[in-house]
């Protein structure tokens, strides 16, 4: 591991904790803190710039996302249900948000005619043209923020992710079942 700076705000987790957890840890288990710590501020950080990046426009990434499920499915409804488990959300989430959008005119919530339980959502013709600018915006954004990272990196990089957060699950799930 790279030695850091104590000043440093982000130095975290500190040479001082570091240090004492090498004295109850192997080395290969500090590596594992600091992999998770810097996850999480890595993560914190990112959430950070695009709040900022999305504040101007789709208002926050979980709008965003909602926006960009809509957009995605062109003129097909998006019953709220698919939302939720798009977003990992819970139902009252989702609910607010939507509420918030219709009132904004970016989105348009109907009953749906075969199941009187489930609402579909589409794009407004003004939330189609919100997306489609914010969409425009953050992609310029992000090419310049992952200019130095190759494509063959990024697919690295998501199957990686892809395999630590499949690993915090399976232990979450196998805690659960004790």
């Amino acid at each position: 591991m790279k030695d850091q700076d104590s000043n440093d705000p982000s130095s975290f987790p500190t040479p001082y904790l570091r240090e004492a957890y090498l004295r109850r840890f192997p080395e290969s288990a500090a590596q594992r803190l600091e992999t998770v710590f810097t996850l999480k501020s890595g993560t914190q950080h990112i959430t950070n710039v695009l709040n900022s990046w999305l504040e101007g426009t789709a208002g926050s990434p979980a709008r965003f996302q909602t926006l960009a499920l809509l957009w995605g499915a062109g003129d097909r409804a998006v019953p709220h249900q698919e939302i939720i488990a798009a977003l990992q959300v819970k139902r009252a989430t989702v609910s607010a948000m939507m509420f918030a959008l219709e009132q904004e005119g970016l989105v348009q919530s109907v009953g749906d005619q075969q199941d009187r339980r489930r609402m579909l959502a589409t794009l407004t013709k003004k939330g189609r043209e919100i997306f489609t600018s914010a969409m425009d915006l953050n992609a310029s954004r992000l090419q310049k923020a992952l200019a130095d990272v190759s494509p063959d990196e990024l697919v690295l990089f998501q199957r990686l992710l892809t395999r630590i957060r499949d690993g915090f699950l399976k232990v979450a799930d196998e805690e659960a079942k004790r």
